[in-house]
């Protein structure tokens, strides 16, 4: 199991997510006003500073909290990798929204006039992704330390626990909330999964990625040696093999393949779709709800 490529290549939404994240907690630890995060029941309810919920949403109060949050993060860009961009921005809004929407009702209910029991951070958008990692990404490695075994996403397991202990109950309802907005995008509420920003609202914010320009590769006529069977379910699934196309870069092959796509489907989606990798995804989804 891994991320596919290093960096975040086809991941630009988490890129900024991390920029984003680190630039305002940097922010506020300088200026000494991180104690100033987070938001409780008076704040909300009484006060209605709604004017906390942003920072308190995406920056961290300390610098310990800041690594391990963006460690995770930066790991679980798989998901944009394996949904595209699109699809994981609804994810990204839908996580912080609902995790934001139980926060307050849990305040309500708890009512803690005297305390900010929540800790601020993005934890709803961190922990709604491991319920996703839970079932979704396979084990691909184990190891025995003392006899004790851990596989390859133990570590990921450990990071959470470590960031959900750094400030114990204050993380603790931010991380149950969280917890919870990814169970209900899993389960599909309100059809949530099916949800795509529409096409000029991508385009717009495509414009304004710090993406670095790609070179296109040379075109070359391809035609790939693959049994019989198989080329007849890539010609239904993805269209005839045997026109002008550009050969798919190995990188973006790799990512295909780290998300658990064969080989030689994730090449012929990538040849498909002119090498959008994105594009490609949805094709291999596609191919596979058939």
């Amino acid at each position: 199991m891994n991320g596919g490529p290093s960096g975040f290549q086809n991941a630009p939404v988490t890129r900024n997510l991390v920029i984003f994240c680190a630039f305002l907690t940097v922010l506020f630890v300088a200026r000494g006003r991180s104690t100033s995060l987070g938001f409780s029941y008076q704040d909300i309810i009484q006060r209605l500073r709604f004017f906390r919920v942003i920072p308190s949403i995406f920056a961290f109060s300390s610098i310990p909290e800041l690594i391990f949050g963006v460690y995770l993060l930066y790991y679980f860009r798989l998901f944009e990798r394996q949904i595209g961009s699109n699809k994981y921005s609804v994810f990204v809004l839908f996580s912080l929204s609902a995790s934001l929407l139980l926060d307050v009702l849990a305040l309500v209910f708890l009512k803690d006039r005297t305390t900010k029991i929540l800790a601020s951070g993005p934890y709803g958008l961190i922990f709604a992704s491991f319920i996703p990692f839970l079932f979704d990404i396979p084990i691909s490695s184990q190891i025995r330390v003392f006899g004790i075994p851990f596989s390859d996403k133990s570590f990921i397991y450990m990071a959470g626990l470590q960031l959900f202990l750094s400030s114990w109950k204050r993380s603790l309802v931010p991380t149950i909330c969280g917890l919870l907005a990814g169970s209900l995008y899993r389960l599909n509420v309100f059809g949530i999964r099916r949800f795509k920003f529409p096409q000029f609202i991508e385009s717009f914010f495509s414009r304004l990625s710090w993406s670095a320009p790609r070179r296109s590769p040379p075109r070359i006529n391809v035609r790939r040696n693959v049994p019989t069977s198989a080329n007849h379910h890539l010609e239904r699934s993805f269209g005839s093999t045997t026109t002008s196309i550009v050969e798919p870069p190995e990188s973006s092959v790799a990512i295909l393949v780290s998300m658990g796509f064969d080989s030689n489907l994730a090449r012929q989606a990538l040849m498909r779709a002119r090498n959008d990798i994105n594009m490609a995804t949805d094709i291999l989804l596609e191919a596979q709800s058939r």
